[in-house]
């Protein structure tokens, strides 16, 4: 038996009703949320430090938490872990088709031109965007939990890949210059410097950014659709 399948075996023991464990018995989708992000959080920071030891137990607590939402899934007959690995699996070989398929893809740029290309073609497949010009997405769906940090670059990483007028909440000569200033030491500075004045003055940074970028977010969309109409 494989290492996996080991642990599929112990995990559906936990989630027993007969002789597993209350706590694990007690969780659901939503529960574990907290816990996920916490070990995700844990595993950044070994990478950080380049502490391979530890990097792998945290890299078990992240797949503990795949396991678990396969087994809770699974249950409830929606599906389970091999659907899972099935359908990343999948998704991988069709984003590669130059390692997979006959295309040739020489450089790290044209790979991701072309992984955008087929995801833009998976997208179209599914549910269409309420935010379109031209019947396309203005902003590709960002993950509604994303950091804000994370959300505020992918924002910005939209607006200039697809050539968004910028105004208002979202200054493009303004972050060209402030940009000018920058290296990643005084970023770092200037991030922790702003995080402590929030906390001083009871404000949440994080917060704060996100309902900022969510607005620069709408209104681009709204600038684009009066635009395009």
């Amino acid at each position: 038996m494989s290492a996996i399948e080991d642990l599929l075996r112990t995990m559906a023991r936990l989630r027993d009703k007969n002789g597993g464990c209350p706590w694990d018995q007690e969780q659901t989708h939503a529960t574990l949320v907290r816990c996920l992000i916490d070990e995700v959080s844990e595993l950044i920071d070994t990478i950080d430090r380049n502490d391979y030891p530890h990097m792998r137990e945290e890299l078990g607590d992240v797949l503990i938490q795949v396991v678990f939402h396969a087994q809770l899934a699974a249950e409830a007959g929606h599906f389970n872990f091999d659907d899972v690995a099935r359908e990343v699996n999948d998704k991988l070989i069709r984003r590669h088709p130059h390692v997979f398929g006959t295309d040739k893809l020489q450089t790290s740029a044209q790979v991701l031109v072309k992984w955008e290309e087929i995801k833009a073609q998976e997208k179209k497949a599914g549910t269409a965007n309420s935010a379109t010009t031209g019947g396309e997405k203005i902003f590709k769906d960002l993950p509604p939990r994303l950091p804000a940090l994370m959300f505020a670059e992918a924002v910005w990483k939209q607006i200039e890949k697809k050539n968004l007028p910028t105004d208002g909440a979202a200054d493009a000569a303004r972050v060209r210059a402030l940009g000018a200033e920058l290296d990643e030491a005084e970023l770092g500075r200037r991030l922790f410097e702003l995080a402590a004045a929030a906390r001083a003055k009871g404000l949440d940074p994080e917060g704060a950014l996100r309902q900022h970028a969510t607005q620069v977010m709408r209104e681009t969309e709204a600038r684009a659709a009066k635009q395009a109409g």
